[in-house]
């Protein structure tokens, strides 16, 4: 599957992509950037991932592509190490309401609450 478009709403915070076989996400930068492929965030090897918090604003500065089969997502927190192939970013589309609450079960477990951008 290869992307047909990659639009990034800034003021939302969204990046809609819409793929070859007409599956259309619409992900959040935070949602990107919690389960960025980056050794940073996953860890050279099963168990070693660092749970990512405070990032519920963080948005996109650009969008840079690889070859024919990725792009690096640059973000306004100075994360630009991970690499989004094509079929990351389908599986991030496919899994995300799950992956999403994971996520919020992991901080939860962690002792951390996430804020809704604009509460203080």
């Amino acid at each position: 599957m290869t992307p047909t478009d990659i639009k990034l709403h800034r003021r939302s915070r969204i990046l809609e992509v819409l793929f070859d076989n007409g599956d259309h996400f619409r992900l959040p930068c935070e949602y990107l950037r919690v389960y960025s492929p980056s050794a940073e965030v996953k860890g050279h090897g099963p168990g070693q991932e660092t749970l990512q918090v405070g990032k519920e604003t963080v948005n996109i500065d650009a969008i840079e592509p690889v070859g024919h089969y990725a792009v690096k997502l640059v973000f306004d927190d100075g994360h630009d190490s991970g690499l989004y192939s094509w079929r990351y970013l389908h599986e991030l589309g496919t899994h995300q309401d799950d992956w999403w609450a994971d996520y919020l079960q992991r901080l939860a477990r962690a002792g951390h609450s996430r804020r809704e951008p604009g509460e203080h």
